[in-house]
């Protein structure tokens, strides 16, 4: 073993035991696992009982993590019997003096319980007030929209039309395409083993056109656009860009969060429509190639398979989901405090809030409209 590796050796001088410290103790040779590893076993069997001495007269180096090292292991008290050199005494006095203990465990009770759920309680209230003023305001800065159109934000409008639906087309195309060939084969296994090889378009046409294709396409935008909407305002909430505005008297509602409602309500109905359209494509092909139903067959039997009503309400819903996916960005965009960290976790909260609302306002309108378009 190396001279300057960190030992304890048991000593006997009389009737006084003695544990004799040798070698460097310091940061760079008890960062070696070896090393460590080595001490570690020495210390075990060496614990610090009030019969023992401690002898630090041979030590070569010793520094704080040294000292921080026999200080705790000596029970942050010092030793019945102890040797050192002046310039140990000082760095164990000051690690002696510098060490605090730890903080006794908190107990949390029902009581503190109680408490922690009133605070979520009155947390989430606090959000829902919130929501339920945007809402208000998004009403009376449409009405205002309306009163003088030619002063509106059309530029803004058009911008975030193009940034939320036109860029979105390509992701939406390819999941509802994939989606509609899964739903395809998997459908074609369980038809095919009754004879309905036919009816795979009522079924498929009608969970697509009705359910499937606004709901992924929302969830897609939710997470592609909410967190984008939600990044923005809270950055420039960072960059004190709010503060500016609201010290020139520009209505942040009116400015930034009723363009953005309004082109995801314009958006989102047609970004629903193209991932329908895909995700038939999709079905249309997986089913000629896993059953026969040739495109064709397809394309004829569709208007008589699924009611024109099933389109009105999927654009009904997509209209829905996308006021409410941009009412809940712009909300924890508004809510960002200025720091990196609370736009992060805006941005996240943003993303799971709206894709849960999204499927919420899915069961609703499954619930409400449950007979029409059959």
């Amino acid at each position: 073993m190396d001279d300057t590796a960190p030992l304890i050796q048991q000593l006997q001088d009389g009737s006084q035991r003695w544990a004799q410290l040798r070698g460097r103790w310091g940061a760079a040779e008890l960062g070696q696992r070896a090393l460590w590893r080595d001490l570690s076993r020495q210390l075990d069997s060496t614990p610090a009982q009030a019969a023992q001495g401690w002898d630090l007269s041979e030590v070569q180096w010793l520094d704080h993590v040294g000292a921080q090292l026999l200080w705790d292991h000596w029970g942050q008290q010092w030793p019945a019997q102890l040797r050192t050199t002046d310039l140990q005494r000082q760095m164990l006095d000051r690690v002696a003096s510098l060490t605090m203990g730890c903080p006794p465990e908190s107990k949390v009770n029902w009581w503190g319980w109680l408490i922690q759920l009133g605070l979520v309680l009155l947390g989430f209230l606090a959000h829902v007030r919130s929501m339920v003023q945007m809402v208000g305001q998004l009403l009376l800065d449409v009405l205002r929209l309306l009163k003088n159109p030619l002063r509106g934000p059309w530029r803004d409008v058009s911008g975030h039309l193009y940034a939320m639906g036109a860029t979105a087309l390509p992701i939406t195309a390819l999941v509802g395409f994939l989606i509609g060939v899964v739903l395809a084969y998997l459908m074609s296994l369980q038809l095919r083993q009754f004879g309905a090889d036919a009816f795979i378009v009522n079924i498929l046409g009608i969970s697509l056109v009705r359910e499937l294709g606004p709901l992924l396409g929302a969830i897609l935008v939710a997470g592609r656009t909410g967190s984008a909407i939600t990044a923005q305002i809270g950055v420039m909430r960072v960059n004190e860009e709010l503060d500016a505005m609201q010290v020139m008297g520009i209505a942040q509602g009116y400015r930034l969060v009723m363009p953005r409602a309004l082109a995801l309500a314009i958006a989102m109905p047609l970004v629903s429509m193209w991932t329908t359209v895909c995700a038939l494509v999709g079905g249309m092909m997986a089913a000629d190639a896993a059953m026969g139903v040739s495109p064709a067959y397809f394309l004829q039997a569709m208007p008589g398979a699924v009611d024109i009503a099933n389109l009105y309400l999927a654009l009904a819903k997509s209209v829905t989901f996308g006021v409410a996916i941009a009412l809940i960005a712009c909300h924890w965009g508004l809510e960002v405090e200025p720091n990196t960290q609370s736009l992060g976790r805006g941005t996240t909260s943003s993303v799971v809030i709206s894709i849960t609302a999204v499927i919420v306002l899915d069961a609703i309108f499954a619930i409400a409209f449950r007979k029409v378009g059959f």
